[in-house]
């Protein structure tokens, strides 16, 4: 029996903005409800709220100075660093990302170049062939890179890919909106290679679903909750993208389980993207219970949503970056270890990968 080609991650690399928000720092913001009324509750009481529905204590915001593409590129040369390649050598560059290059002081859309030629260029690959393009898919935008990266390198098309998640979401986000506070910013990386193997690893198998026909408008782009305020911010309808993850994202693993014949009894690590604490431990409450297992082991679904919030498409990379660099304090992911990625976000889209370590 022959060797097959399989996707390996080799390296990876995250940048964690300088910037600390704490619930506190709301203190003093003006928030109104979607009606543009001025909210009458203390905002003590608002924060105290969010903190026990999401988690989320703090997150991280970019300092004025950095664009999208700028912190794209800090994660990337950790990633190539970590894998020991030749940037040269890359096939393709894929940045996942939702808004573009924000600027501190510049908000419209800003996608001429692609965040990914910017991002090639700040490498200053001279390659022509390592193709560079953008891939606005939601907060599963990176980890549909790694989907795409997986098919380029199965055909043969590929054998090295630089895939980044990149959002920088503090430069969105309403200040008059109670779900501001959900928002942060950041970068994650993985490099995928071909890998031969007479057994199989890396990238076993993936799933993905978009359910646009109910539920595209669930984040969408809108008017400040307060009237006097006429600019454009990211908008959730937050208790329906509940109530939805948790009905479909533990199907979506599920499913790439079943396609690579992984039981869940085998998976060490559940990745998930973090949007809200509270709705993640749900997702796996429901997942288990799909395969009717009521003891869910220990510390098998790391969260970082606490301390860095939702950064949107680099909240997975970043999470598997912190891990597999020791800095996780008890987590860690070994060689022959079987783990499970997965994401949801708008669109609506949900994907996931089971993925074996080398």
């Amino acid at each position: 029996m022959g060797k097959n080609i399989y996707s390996v991650i080799t390296g990876t690399g995250s940048y964690i903005p300088t910037r600390c928000i704490k619930n506190e720092d709301f203190l003093t913001n003006e928030f109104y409800e979607t009606n543009g009324k001025k909210l009458d509750k203390d905002n003590q009481e608002i924060i105290d709220k969010f903190l026990e529905i999401t988690t989320i204590a703090e997150r991280r915001y970019v300092t004025d100075q950095l664009t999208t593409s700028d912190i794209s590129y800090f994660s990337a040369v950790e990633a190539i660093k970590s894998a020991n390649i030749n940037k040269e050598d890359l096939d393709y560059i894929i940045v996942a990302h939702n808004f573009g290059e924000l600027k501190s002081d510049n908000k419209e859309v800003d996608i001429v170049p692609s965040i990914a030629a910017r991002v090639k260029h700040k490498l200053e690959i001279n390659n022509p062939e390592t193709v560079a393009y953008d891939l606005p898919f939601g907060c599963p935008g990176w980890l549909q890179g790694v989907i795409q990266a997986d098919y380029y390198i199965k055909s043969g098309d590929a054998k090295k890919v630089l895939i980044i998640g990149a959002d920088i979401l503090s430069r969105i986000s309403d200040p008059h909106d109670r779900d501001s506070m959900l928002y942060a910013d950041g970068a994650g990386a993985t490099i995928l290679e071909a890998k031969e193997s007479d057994t199989p690893i890396g990238i076993l198998a993936h799933k993905t679903r978009s359910d646009t026909f109910l539920y595209s408008k669930m984040l969408y782009m809108g008017k400040s909750y307060n009237p006097d305020n006429k600019n454009t911010f990211l908008k959730m309808n937050g208790r329906k993208l509940y109530q939805y993850a948790l009905e479909h994202v533990p199907q979506a693993i599920k499913g790439a389980l079943e396609k690579s014949n992984t039981p869940l009894s085998e998976i060490k690590k559940v990745l998930i993207h973090q949007a809200n604490g509270k709705m993640d431990d749900a997702i796996l409450k429901r997942l288990y219970s799909l395969y009717d297992i009521k003891d869910i082991p220990k510390d098998v679904m790391p969260m970082t949503i606490s301390w860095l919030g939702n950064s949107s498409v680099a909240t997975v990379p970043t999470l598997l970056d912190l891990i597999l660099k020791g800095k996780m304090d008890s987590h860690k992911i070994n060689a022959g270890d079987s783990i499970v990625f997965a994401s949801v976000g708008a669109g609506m889209n949900i994907n996931s990968v089971s993925y074996k370590m080398q």
